[in-house]
């Protein structure tokens, strides 16, 4: 039978269609707990490849380049007793990148020289770039302290907003799964870490919260006169309004990556351009994680929390109390599912409709 995508959609949205992602969150919690195991086991072991502008050094670019072969450029740099590693990448079809380590003004001149006469190109077409190891260290700091000051805003916003400390608790939760594992995927790559990739850190950071907000505000809103009414559990709400929103985030998710995959598959890859390499993959493998905590981690955790108040649990013992007894028409699905009919204004006065399920035959 074809999918229809739409009705697929109307039918979360209604409720006639219901996934139990709350009910079964100690599954998602256990994929994220080894993604975040395996990527804390990379940076241990691999560890982060940092730039120049974090670790100091000095940079050489040779510009239209007739033969761009990174070997000439090795060459150069071992003819020239060079301490430690150079990183050497072909940019774009005729450029030639050369990364060394910090060295004295004159010979940094003197590789610039060589690099020309190797390449059978101009002076002019080879500059250089020294960065200093003190200068590096400052911009990892500030660098530190950019996402310490986006983490404190987003809690304290979170905090206002929602009037909830454990929604910013599991807004936090959520991003630090999503910076830890796109971190960790940066240590397997090997890719370096630039400002460009901070920058792509932050913006996942801001992409994951902006997701995870809209489903907490669909939360609150199902779940505001929760006390009121003795036929649904605040987790089944919570699962409600995640499956509410599902259709949303995915579409979301789909259109933001579209654009990143282009620029990382064919702007990176195929063109070799260093810069967009760097941003790219953050944004690619931070967006995907972000669609992921964001329906799997962010209202799992928050329910999780939310679980432990006294006044949730005896409104959860009452509404199992009133099924087991059969004062309520609600039956479970064993895989802890809730199939939503019609509106229940008991529930929430206003919002979609709330689960509704037909008493199961003895």
């Amino acid at each position: 039978m074809k999918l229809n995508l739409a009705q697929w959609g109307n039918s979360l949205h209604s409720g006639e269609k219901v996934y139990p992602i709350v009910p079964q969150r100690k599954r998602w919690f256990a994929v994220s707990a080894v993604l975040i195991a395996a990527s804390i086991a990379l940076l241990l072991i691999k560890g982060l490849n940092p730039g120049i502008d974090f670790s100091g050094g000095t940079e050489f670019r040779v510009t239209d380049a007739p033969n761009p072969d990174t070997a000439i450029a090795q060459e150069v740099v071992d003819a020239a007793g060079v301490e430690g590693t150079a990183r050497i990448t072909v940019l774009g079809e005729n450029d030639v990148r050369v990364q060394i380590g910090v060295v004295e003004s004159e010979t940094a001149r003197e590789l610039t020289t060589e690099l020309a006469d190797a390449y059978e190109v101009e002076a002019e077409a080879v500059s250089f770039t020294q960065i200093g190891p003190t200068w590096g260290a400052e911009v990892g700091k500030k660098a530190v302290q950019g996402l310490v000051i986006f983490l404190i805003l987003v809690t304290v916003v979170m905090s206002l907003y929602f009037r909830a400390w454990r929604m910013a608790a599991a807004a936090l939760i959520a991003l630090a799964h999503d910076l830890i594992i796109t971190v960790g995927v940066y240590a397997l790559v090997g890719f370096e870490v630039t400002p460009a990739s901070v920058i792509g850190f932050l913006t996942i950071l801001g992409y994951s919260l902006y997701d995870t907000v809209v489903v907490f505000d669909k939360v609150r809103e199902n779940t505001a006169n929760l006390t009121s009414q003795h036929r649904y559990t605040y987790d089944e709400l919570a699962n409600l309004a995640l499956n509410q929103t599902l259709v949303r985030s995915i579409n979301t998710s789909v259109v933001a990556l579209l654009p990143v995959s282009a620029i990382l598959f064919i702007g990176a890859f195929v063109l070799g351009a260093g810069t967009l390499q760097d941003i790219a993959l953050a944004l690619f493998v931070g967006m995907a994680v972000g669609t992921y905590s964001s329906i799997f981690v962010a209202t799992p955790a928050e329910v999780a929390l939310r679980d432990s108040e006294e006044k949730i649990k005896e409104h959860t013992r009452k509404v199992l109390a009133m099924r087991e007894s059969g004062s309520s028409d609600v039956t479970i699905a064993e895989d802890g599912s809730v199939r939503v009919g019609a509106v229940d204004k008991g529930a929430h006065q206003g919002s979609a409709a709330q689960p509704r399920r037909k008493n199961r035959k003895a």
